[in-house]
């Protein structure tokens, strides 16, 4: 009762049912399974994860029948955004340590000077093949009410990071960032374009996107939402670091409407209130890492 979250049962506007949940988890777990697998015989080793109901929904995507031999654990905690969704990470812990992790609450007001509830920004630290990492996990406030009206909250979330991006490198020499996750703005907007100045981090989505392709589609316009940033310091080839190896949409023609005026666009579980049962409005974006052994 205290999430807007009625649609999503089976009276609700979406009727959403067991069987239509458990389609869309195998479906997520499948799409998990495959990403970078063109250069890679490996699962991603990191997934962030957004619209996260529960943790419940979490232990079901990760023991789903494609990930189940996979030695996912996650991080998740339940955020305040008044939808009910929250930011996870699932790792690989044959890979990934978890040294610490906690959610970032970002504070955003309305034109009243209330509270916007919204989701927070997951920060887990932990060790990469032994090489400490700090990941950021982020799901920033929507552009429902109109571009310019909300890009002050975009704006604010980037400043959250850079502040607490100054606070680790008091602690840390040097520190290694990944920040990934649905930024509902651009490369070229004004929230990343704040985050990447003076951070020493890299932004490789820029080169990825143009007219023709992105990781969502709205009104036949393709835009790149889906962002994963990385350090500087991936540009090193030291023994036991990781350097950058490139970046990609996973836009695989399973992920994609196959036929009509939205083909090539993502396939999606519901357009409006009817059920195509498809796996996301979004495609995963990834990166690939090559650890210097």
């Amino acid at each position: 009762p205290r999430t807007l979250d009625d649609d999503f049962t089976e009276k609700g506007f979406k009727k959403w049912t067991p069987k239509r949940y458990k389609k869309k988890v195998f479906k997520l777990a499948k799409t998990i399974s495959k990403i970078g697998m063109g250069s890679s015989d490996k699962t991603p080793v990191l997934v962030g994860i957004a619209e996260v109901e529960n943790e419940t929904v979490v232990q079901d995507l990760i023991n789903a029948d494609p990930l189940r031999k996979t030695a996912y654990q996650y991080v998740h905690y339940d955020s305040p955004d008044e939808r009910g969704i929250d930011t996870g990470l699932l790792y690989h812990q044959d890979f990934f340590e978890v040294l610490f992790s906690e959610p970032i609450a970002l504070m955003v007001y309305n034109e009243e000077g209330e509270r916007d509830t919204t989701r927070d920004i997951l920060y887990v630290h932990g060790k990469l093949n032994g090489e400490e990492v700090h990941v950021f996990v982020n799901h920033w406030p929507s552009r429902r009410a109109g571009d310019k009206e909300t890009d002050y909250k975009r704006v604010e979330a980037a400043k959250t990071i850079k502040l607490k991006m100054s606070q680790i490198g008091e602690q840390y020499a040097n520190p290694n960032y990944i920040i990934m996750g649905d930024f509902n703005d651009n490369p070229d907007s004004n929230s990343i374009q704040l985050l990447t100045k003076d951070t020493n981090l890299y932004n490789p989505m820029e080169k990825l996107r143009s007219p023709q392709r992105g990781s969502a589609n709205y009104r036949r316009s393709w835009s790149l939402f889906d962002q994963i940033l990385v350090s500087h310091n991936f540009f090193n080839y030291e023994k036991g670091t990781h350097s950058f190896a490139h970046a990609n949409i996973f836009d695989d023609a399973l992920l994609t409407e196959w036929k009509g005026k939205y083909k090539g666009t993502p396939f999606r579980t519901y357009a409006g209130r009817k059920y195509l049962g498809g796996y996301s409005d979004h495609f995963p974006v990834y990166i690939q890492l090559k650890y210097n052994g």
